[in-house]
């Protein structure tokens, strides 16, 4: 490839990575553990990730337990998932804190699916964003010394980059909604 146009590949790979991981925080009925990924505890006066201060386990499909590394820790994490917008309440028993997810109705489910559809066509639009930036350089390009021929040839690999990252997220939308669908 190009090294003119590498960049923008990797700032489409970027964007699907990022699409990956905000599907990784919308719950779909099984516990998993990257939906606390966004969760900071205030530790020591300092706002940290959950996973810095605490061991986080799935000991069942629907439950994730949280065992603080500090048992003071406990009311702070506690208070954390309840202004985060999770939407579980948590229990603890002093020592440990667990989070059961409920079973998802089927119309939370078909909300969920919605919400990916959306995440998923934002993505679409930044990858659409990305090629109109890297076609923009191309123009620019063009009043160089560069020839219309390769100019056309760095188009069309734009466009087949642009395209083979748009099909990557319509499969991962459709991957991700199978996964919420499935009961």
């Amino acid at each position: 490839m190009d090294e003119r146009i590498v960049k923008y590949q990797e700032k489409m790979d970027k964007t699907l990575a990022n699409l990956d991981s905000e599907f990784g925080t919308i719950r779909a009925g099984r516990a998993n553990p990257h939906v606390l990924d966004r969760i900071m505890v205030e530790y020591y006066g300092a706002p940290t990730p959950l996973q810095q201060v605490a061991n986080i386990s799935v000991p069942e499909a629907r439950m994730i337990q949280i065992q603080p590394w500090e048992g003071s820790l406990v009311k702070e994490i506690e208070k954390a998932i309840n202004m985060s917008d999770l939407g579980i309440n948590p229990t603890n028993d002093g020592k440990v804190i667990r989070l059961v997810f409920p079973e998802l109705t089927e119309e939370r489910r078909k909300d969920l699916v919605k919400e990916v559809k959306k995440k998923g066509e934002a993505a679409k639009v930044a990858v659409r964003n990305i090629r109109r930036d890297a076609n923009d350089m191309l123009k620019k390009l063009g009043k160089t010394d560069v020839s219309e021929d390769e100019i056309a040839e760095l188009e069309d690999s734009v466009q087949k980059m642009t395209d083979k990252f748009i099909k990557k997220v319509d499969e991962a939308v459709e991957v991700k909604s199978k996964e919420i669908l499935t009961v």
